[in-house]
C-alpha cells in the first residue's frame, strides 16, 4: 500500500504539507524495496533518514506554532518526544545480521501513528494556522 497525502491529511499550511510528502515518499520507497525482497538492505539507511528527516520536521511544525502562540504546544511537542523516541528504539532493535519481517512490520506500524498524528493533530494545526 503507498502512502498517499490525500486531502484529509492535508493541513492547509503548504511546508508542513510538503514536508509530510517528502516523509511519505520515504516511507513509499522502502515499501517499494520491500516489495522487491530488497526491504532487509533498504530498511537501515531508510530508518536514518527518516529519524533524521523527522528531527526537522518537528522542529519547523514547534517553530510555527511558537510564532503562532498555539495552545497546545507542549502537548504537541510531547506527541514529538514520544514519536521520535520509539521511532529511536526500534531502530536500535534491528540485530546487527539484519532486519527481520518483525522489524519491517514494527516499523509500518509506527508509520500508521505517523499518519494518524497528522489526521489528527496536525489537521487541527493546518486550522489554527489558517484562522491566524
Amino acid at each position: 500500500m503507498k502512502y498517499e497525502l490525500t486531502k484529509d491529511l492535508e493541513t492547509g499550511n503548504p511546508i508542513v504539507d510538503k514536508e509530510h510528502r517528502e516523509l511519505l515518499q520515504a516511507v513509499n520507497n522502502l515499501m517499494d524495496a520491500c516489495a522487491k525482497g530488497q526491504g532487509r538492505t533498504a530498511i537501515e539507511p531508510a530508518l536514518k533518514f527518516l529519524i533524521q528527516y523527522v528531527d526537522e520536521h518537528f522542529r519547523h511544525e514547534e517553530q510555527l506554532q511558537q510564532r503562532a502562540n498555539y495552545p497546545e504546544l507542549a502537548k504537541h511537542r510531547q506527541i514529538h518526544e514520544d514519536y521520535k523516541r520509539k521511532l529511536k528504539e526500534i531502530a536500535a532493535q534491528i540485530p546487527e545480521s539484519g532486519p527481520t519481517v518483525a522489524d519491517l512490520s514494527k516499523v509500518n506500524t509506527h508509520v500508521a501513528v505517523l499518519i494518524s498524528h497528522i489526521r489528527v493533530e496536525d489537521k487541527k494545526l493546518g486550522t489554527f494556522l489558517k484562522d491566524k
